[in-house]
């Protein structure tokens, strides 16, 4: 029988004790003089299990007889003078450190002169948030005599075994450990609160766990700018220093600096990724506080990730597209999105030819083997088009995305290829130099088309071809209609038509980018993804059904006409094209911005600069007459007129690119 309550305490504490095999293993082989280890550095972010596991220590300590001195940080005056008397260990002791950042001050006196007083067969644990200081690590000696470990969030093995230890229904498990992302301080709480009766359903429904977590993760933040940083980790995927400086300017370094020693903020090659739940729990929480700063920062990285997107090649394009995919994350998709997360890091990549029969096979088995054999004369045809996840050697999801017109005879042969075309023809013939779209085979391994391997192969690819192409339509073919239903309708597609095909129902969801441009597109599912809002895109989005090229080039000489009239040019047919387009809807400010940054850059072709003074002098800032404005450019008036002439043939061209998609031009003083 225990001598003490508190000895009942310990034991208690100890049955309930989860995980940190590899803490305790290292501890022990201290503790036992088995290897040269005297000082353990743990460190880890607030709530992560520090002190948790010092309790462990200190009973392992006194079960082996050794004489145990346990300090907090916070309790003791740091200055060498005060550590001195709180460290006082007889010989063979345990010296547990709990709270050693508040400590930092006199690191350096710890690490000179305290422990190499001690006795040689002391075993120190120093336990804190801030990673150790670069001299316990680089020292020749420090190196042979200490083990560092970052306490990191437990498995989902482990979190069960602690909510089923506290009492919690297996039934409930699954669902808190999603919530609790593996955080100790999290999951322990949440055990409470069911065992206590209440399974809270969001980390909002639980606002002392909230209040918790927050004061480990914003603890000592030193100025705006640093929570700003703080709030762009939680906004996106991936942080850079080139997207800090767009949100903190000067500041920036410093803040990279900070924010890449917060220990639930993990630095890799790419930027800064912060913990799950940090960005659950500070997510919920700027957005309470600061919503509409939060929404700014988060349109400002959105802006970042989409030029990065337009601006990169090669695989660094998926990188943004999945960047971009994640800003978008809050959609009926959640759930897939949170999945991938759990599992750890994947890429979309091209798809291989070697990889052509996978994907074949998971075809058949979703589609059956007509469909399987479409797919396969589609790769060899177009084997370019396919991006692929892969685990192991294996593919574990993919998305075949096609372009039309292509010159295959596939295009008639492939019914569901014929009716999108068809579609088109009917409702809104692309013009020259677009195209359509149509992501017409989508699978996974494991799940078929839930697959959340198969919603990011999809998603990430439909990204860079959406945002990179000039396209009018594009078409989403499925066969489960009761898993992407929703999602199209909360993306503002509409189902386009349904046929049998291969003995299976495919469904095609559409949307006519000409209608609603690609860019107010994303800023509506920005809106919808705080909002929830879904079905079709309000009506003040949608521009007028798309110019052809001859009533496009007429109406841009109308245009210029009128650029300092805003009541004629707001009556403009191109009010309703891509060049007046903003995410909020058309807008006359737009139309004209646009024109007169097609003008600037025509400065840029050769010769080109004499062009863009010759549309200066006539429509932007324009003379008198004419004839005035060949003599302020001191041109004969036929050389004007040729001149003219040919800038308004090569301002056309270049406006059309920018109608179908082909060249995004930045207006002059335009933000994000």
């Amino acid at each position: 029988m225990a001598a003490h309550l508190g000895d009942l305490l310990d034991a208690a504490r100890r049955q309930r004790f989860v995980g940190r095999e590899r803490e305790l293993a290292s501890f022990d082989a201290a503790l036992s003089g088995q290897t040269p280890t005297r000082v353990l550095l743990v460190h880890g972010q607030g709530g992560i299990g520090k002190t948790t596991l010092l309790t462990e220590f200190r009973a392992r300590a006194v079960v082996a007889g050794r004489p145990v001195v346990q300090l907090d940080g916070r309790d003791v005056d740091p200055s060498p003078e005060g550590m001195a008397v709180a460290a006082a260990a007889p010989p063979g002791a345990v010296l547990l450190v709990d709270g050693y950042e508040q400590l930092t001050p006199i690191d350096a006196w710890v690490r000179d002169d305290l422990i190499p007083g001690l006795g040689a067969d002391t075993v120190v644990v120093l336990a804190g948030r801030d990673s150790p200081p670069s001299p316990w690590r680089t020292d020749p000696g420090w190196r042979q005599l200490v083990a560092v470990h970052r306490l990191d969030p437990f498995d989902p093995d482990e979190c069960v075994r602690l909510l089923s230890d506290a009492g919690v229904a297996d039934e409930d498990c699954t669902h808190l450990v999603r919530l609790g992302r593996g955080h100790p301080l999290a999951m322990a709480m949440l055990a409470d609160l069911a065992t206590s009766g209440t399974v809270p359903h969001t980390l909002a429904d639980a606002p002392d766990l909230m209040s918790a977590l927050l004061e480990s993760f914003v603890r000592d933040a030193p100025s705006e700018a640093h929570l700003t940083g703080l709030a762009t980790c939680v906004i996106t995927w991936l942080t850079t220093e080139d997207l800090l400086d767009r949100l903190v300017g000067a500041d920036a370094p410093a803040v990279w600096r900070w924010l890449a020693h917060r220990p639930f903020i993990t630095s890799g090659p790419r930027g800064l990724t912060i913990h799950d739940l940090a960005r659950d729990v500070l997510d919920t929480e700027f957005e309470r506080r600061i919503p509409e700063r939060y929404h700014r920062y988060h349109h400002t990285v959105q802006a970042h990730v989409i030029a990065g997107l337009r601006n990169a090649t090669g695989f660094d394009r998926q990188v943004h597209a999945q960047r971009l995919l994640f800003l978008l994350r809050n959609s009926p998709l959640a759930e897939a999105f949170a999945t991938l997360r759990s599992r750890g890091s994947a890429s979309v990549v091209p798809g291989r030819p070697s990889e052509h029969d996978q994907v074949c096979e998971i075809v058949e088995r979703l589609e059956g083997k007509a469909g399987a054999d479409l797919a396969r004369a589609w790769l060899s045809s177009q084997p370019e088009n396919l991006s692929v996840v892969r685990v192991g050697d294996r593919v574990a999801g993919y998305a075949y995305q096609l372009f039309c017109p292509s010159g295959s005879p596939l295009e008639e042969q492939d019914p569901v290829v014929r009716a999108c075309l068809s579609h088109v023809r009917q409702h809104g013939p692309a013009r020259p130099g677009e195209l359509v779209n149509i992501a017409r085979f989508i699978g996974g391994a494991a799940e078929g088309q839930r697959d959340p391997y198969a919603v990011l192969a999809a998603g990430a690819s439909s990204n860079v071809e959406w945002l990179t192409r000039p396209l009018a339509w594009t078409f989403c073919i499925f066969v489960d209609r009761e898993y992407w239903a929703p999602l199209f309708d909360h993306a503002a597609f509409s189902p386009m038509f349904e046929l049998d095909f291969g003995g299976k129902r495919q469904i095609a969801y559409g949307i006519d980018w000409r209608r609603l441009p690609i860019d107010t597109w994303l800023a509506l599912m920005d809106e919808r993804g705080h909002s929830g809002g879904s079905g079709p895109p309000p009506a003040a989005l949608l521009s007028p059904p798309p110019l052809d090229r001859a009533r496009f080039d007429t109406a841009v000489r109308e245009a210029l006409r009128t650029l300092h009239r805003p009541d004629q040019l707001g009556t403009n047919p191109l009010i309703g094209s891509a060049l007046a387009a903003t995410p909020a809807g058309p807008a006359v400010d737009q139309l004209r911005a646009t024109l007169e940054a097609a003008v600037a850059c025509l400065a840029k072709e050769p010769k080109g600069d004499q062009l863009r003074a010759v549309l200066d002098r006539t429509y932007l800032r324009p003379a008198a007459t004419r004839e005035a404005a060949a003599e302020v450019l001191d041109l004969p008036f036929s050389t004007y007129r040729r001149y003219l002439a040919r800038a308004l043939e090569q301002l056309t061209d270049l406006l059309w690119m920018v109608e179908i998609g082909d060249v995004h031009l930045v207006a002059p003083g335009a933000g994000d």
